[in-house]
């Protein structure tokens, strides 16, 4: 097991194969433990080099009406009114304070999203 930082793009891509190899063993083994020091490896590599930027908003909130089967009218309740919600969806005002603290509590959008 020659485990070394990841330092460059060759590097990785080397990491990328060797969990390739080692995907499927069993845990509490020598090959296990190195997956997971691989994985992990991995993990602070990509983290620094390819992050990954917190979701819009406005994206967030669609998202998660789609996942629960939501209408423009089911927002009324946490947005205000019918039109309010139309104005949020499409961009055209900011939420509120309050309105994400409804959706965050009623939706279990996380306010950091929300916030963004």
């Amino acid at each position: 097991m020659d485990i070394r930082p990841i330092k460059t793009e060759q590097d990785y891509n080397s990491a990328l194969s060797r969990i390739e190899e080692l995907w499927g063993v069993k845990k509490d083994t020598p090959e296990g433990d190195e997956l997971d020091l691989i994985v992990t490896l991995v993990e602070s590599y990509e983290m620094k080099h390819y992050p990954i930027a917190p979701p819009d908003p406005i994206d967030a909130i669609k998202f998660r009406m789609e996942q629960m089967g939501m209408t423009s009218a089911d927002m009324v309740q946490y947005l205000g009114s019918q039109s309010r919600v139309s104005e949020i969806l499409n961009r055209k005002r900011h939420l509120t304070l309050n309105m994400i603290k409804s959706l965050y509590k009623g939706l279990k959008i996380p306010a950091e999203i929300l916030l963004a």
